[in-house]
């Protein structure tokens, strides 16, 4: 039988059938690998609910156009790529396409950018970027949802990861591991994921009863840099005054490793090394592997999809929550810079 009084939704199809969204978007798209039983099973609840799955027909019905701009401002893709992942995951599961635009730090080319996804009618828009720096909120009229990057408007949606809560996860997994005395060697001091690390580090050691050795160290995000910073820590030690290495990147925790190795210290036995970002480029090339956070950046892109979708038509049911920002939990990733295999 038809539901009246609101358009049948691709989740209303999912759960007449007895499967999940996406299973039912490749039912009735022909994607995928499914059994033709289930295939058959997801259209024939298509057809009894009075389901339109072509775009053209539902845009039409509902004033849409079902296509969701994904605009970066990374010119990199090594942050970026990652949320725009998951967030075009999402969406295609709702049976939304995206459009990608890269403006690579240049106002000019954002706003041409902007023009033209508006001309193309997008039902909204995704903005991300290459740090978690605040950046100036874009205006036009469809909604948008910042993602790593946020809003300076703190009326505006922007979903970040929780990097306070990536270094307390990192500071118990030390004091676990019996360590009391901490070194950390940052990037660069004008950023504001180096802020929050350093500060929620200190706030970390401090409940845990654990100490920050020296001042932090700033430079550069590079390897060069990471290689230098251990170098200073170690200038006229025969023994390091610290058991363990906060790194606020994958990239300079690997050259710490290196630099420690080369200068006699055992990783971890001597020195515990930690990282952040989780880049498999670092962390498996390090010897030993690094322990670091994970950002969860592909959830990251499929929370500011949802929360867009939440804005767009808020009666399909997409999942909503509170204006401001979001933060998406880390998750602390254990190896070997700090837990020895023998």
């Amino acid at each position: 039988m038809k539901q009246e009084g609101r358009s049948v939704r691709l989740v209303d199809v999912a759960r007449a059938a007895g499967v999940s969204p996406s299973t039912a978007s490749k039912a009735l798209n022909d994607a995928g690998s499914l059994r033709p039983a289930t295939r058959e099973r997801v259209r024939a609840a298509a057809e009894r609910l009075g389901f339109v799955s072509d775009a053209g027909a539902r845009a039409l019905s509902m004033r849409r156009t079902f296509i969701v701009g994904l605009l970066s401002t990374d010119d990199v893709g090594r942050f970026s790529m990652p949320v725009m992942l998951g967030a075009e995951n999402a969406l295609t599961v709702g049976e939304i396409s995206t459009l990608v635009a890269t403006a690579r730090h240049d106002s000019v080319r954002e706003q041409h950018h902007l023009r033209t996804l508006v001309a193309r009618r997008v039902d909204g828009i995704i903005v991300t970027g290459k740090t978690t720096d605040a950046r100036a909120p874009i205006h036009v009229p469809v909604p948008v949802v910042y993602a790593l990057a946020p809003s300076t408007d703190p009326d505006d949606i922007s979903v970040v990861p929780d990097d306070a809560a990536g270094v307390r996860m990192v500071v118990d997994h030390l004091r676990a591991l019996g360590h009391r005395r901490v070194a950390h060697i940052g990037g660069r001091p004008d950023q504001n994921s180096s802020r929050v690390r350093l500060a929620a580090l200190r706030e970390a050691l401090t409940a845990a009863g654990m100490e920050l050795v020296g001042e932090p160290l700033f430079g550069e995000w590079s390897e060069p840099w990471g290689r230098q910073a251990v170098g200073l820590l170690l200038r006229d030690r025969e023994t390091p005054s610290f058991t363990a290495l906060v790194c606020a990147s994958d990239q300079l925790a690997r050259a710490a490793v290196d630099r420690l190795r080369e200068s006699g210290l055992r990783v971890p036995h001597d020195v515990a090394v930690t990282g952040y970002d989780n880049w498999e480029v670092m962390w498996a090339a390090s010897r030993p592997p690094l322990t670091t956070v994970d950002m969860e950046l592909e959830r990251l892109g499929q929370r500011a999809a949802e929360r867009l979708l939440g804005e767009i038509q808020p009666e399909t049911g997409a999942d909503t929550g509170p204006r401001g920002t979001e933060f998406v939990a880390p998750r602390l990733v254990a190896r070997g810079s700090t837990i020895a295999d023998d």
